[in-house]
């Protein structure tokens, strides 16, 4: 079936779906495949569920009219994704980059929502598959799209953009992420910056952090639009170190929200700067910054009886692990503690990462550190106040045999670390 007209029984239907077991009445569902399981299997219970059609690459599972064979159903739902980006016809900014991506697409969807009817990436569905789902949950009353787009592997932004066709990019920096996948932080920069690429060729709108030196350099690009506390930047800014909690000023005007960590004004800033560039009142902005509450353990601060967690466990590499433990060590307390899980996706960097930040802790001055996994394991530690295990039972023994008290603590470690466990053991014992 050519795209036109799959779109025409997409714009008719409820929707679409890649899971059976979410699947409503007149919705489209598409059979993706992956590793371990394959979407073909579950056509005739989609079917059966009352859904519009279901969209398959196996004959053998066409059984019907309602069944639609097509080559290859995710390049299915990515031609669809252009397609109906292409019908809607409505601005598209296009945000990654190695750290801060989800939090800045959050703070510039609350910002531009007080001018336009967005749409921007749900959690973090920002892979080939995330951006399809992302553009084909816009409507035709969306008047503004915010995508966010991830990778682990060089050509997948420019894959992503392809898909997307972004109007204006936002890349948040270039970090030590993913390392197993692009090598070195010189093949992060250059898979990141396929998003600068495609604007470029395309006559579109970059905005840029103009402070960010790594950015600079790797940005031969006319047609920008800047923010940072430079006096040439389109939107100039100041960065107080005062607070505990991020913030920016701009022209005497202060932009405060309850993100904790330094590291976060600069996401503030990236808000600040594209909802000025789209005419949004600053007193909306303001607001809207204010308003917003971060989720899924970034940059969360949770309060649990004496204690003061910061929860930020929902990612972690080297370069955003180094960003926390140093905006940690300004917090005005002296009863701090950090416990921290392995960062992930390191490669042959693994060792040598953990046991820089390792070396970091020591440095720190810290009541008590605790580094859990596999490779923080294995790193080498002089201090008494600082605690080695390899799993998160011998953690979670620790902590209940002795839990802190009266502390400010920072949580963070990869995903696949589950650290969020920690808040639930501390609430308990609260």
């Amino acid at each position: 079936m050519e795209i036109k007209r799959l779109h025409e029984l997409f714009m008719k239907s409820k929707g679409l779906t890649t899971d059976t077991r979410k699947i409503q009445r007149d919705q489209l569902f598409f059979a993706l495949k992956g590793d371990n399981f394959n979407g073909n299997l579950f056509a005739a219970q989609a079917i059966s569920k009352s859904g519009s059609h279901a969209i398959i690459d196996e004959e053998k599972y066409a059984v019907g009219e309602k069944y639609i064979l097509v080559k290859d159903v995710l390049k299915t739902l990515q031609d669809l994704a252009s397609f109906h980006r292409k019908f809607l016809g409505i601005p598209i900014l296009a945000i990654t980059g190695s750290n801060g991506k989800t939090t800045s697409k959050e703070l510039i969807n609350a910002v531009l929502r007080r001018k336009f009817e967005t749409v921007a990436t749900v959690g973090n569905l920002n892979n080939h598959i995330g951006v399809p789902l992302t553009l084909l949950s816009m409507k035709t009353s969306t008047e503004f799209g915010i995508v966010e787009m991830g990778a682990n592997h060089p050509g997948e932004i420019r894959d992503l953009c392809e898909i997307a066709q972004p109007d204006y990019g936002y890349i948040t920096n270039f970090g030590k992420a993913h390392l197993e996948g692009f090598g070195s932080v010189e093949g992060v920069i250059q898979a990141k910056s396929e998003l600068y690429g495609y604007l470029k060729s395309h006559e579109k709108l970059l905005f840029l952090n103009i402070d960010d030196p790594v950015q600079q350099k790797n940005t031969s690009y006319t047609s920008i639009f800047t923010f940072g506390n430079n006096r040439v930047a389109n939107v100039k800014v100041e960065y107080p170190q005062t607070s505990k909690t991020a913030e920016v000023h701009l022209n005497g005007d202060l932009f405060s929200s309850v993100l904790t960590g330094s590291y976060n004004a600069v996401n503030i800033a990236a808000a600040l700067c594209i909802g000025s560039y789209f005419k949004v009142p600053l007193e909306a902005i303001q607001k809207s910054i204010a308003a917003y509450t971060p989720t899924n353990n970034r940059s969360q601060l949770v309060h649990l009886g004496s204690n003061t967690l910061i929860m930020d466990a929902y990612n972690a590499n080297p370069t955003s692990m180094r960003a926390a433990l140093e905006s940690f060590q300004n917090y005005p307390t002296e009863q701090k503690w950090v416990i921290l899980g392995d960062m992930f996706e390191l490669g042959n960097s693994a060792e040598e990462e953990h046991q820089v930040i390792a070396s970091y802790v020591e440095s720190m001055g810290l009541q008590k550190a605790i580094l859990v996994g596999s490779n923080f394991n294995k790193v080498t530690i002089s201090q008494n106040n600082i605690s080695k295990f390899e799993n998160f039972g011998d953690l979670e023994n620790s902590l209940r045999n002795s839990p802190p008290e009266k502390c400010m603590i920072l949580v963070k470690g990869s995903r696949g670390m589950a650290l969020e466990r920690v808040q639930d053991i501390l609430k308990e014992l609260s």
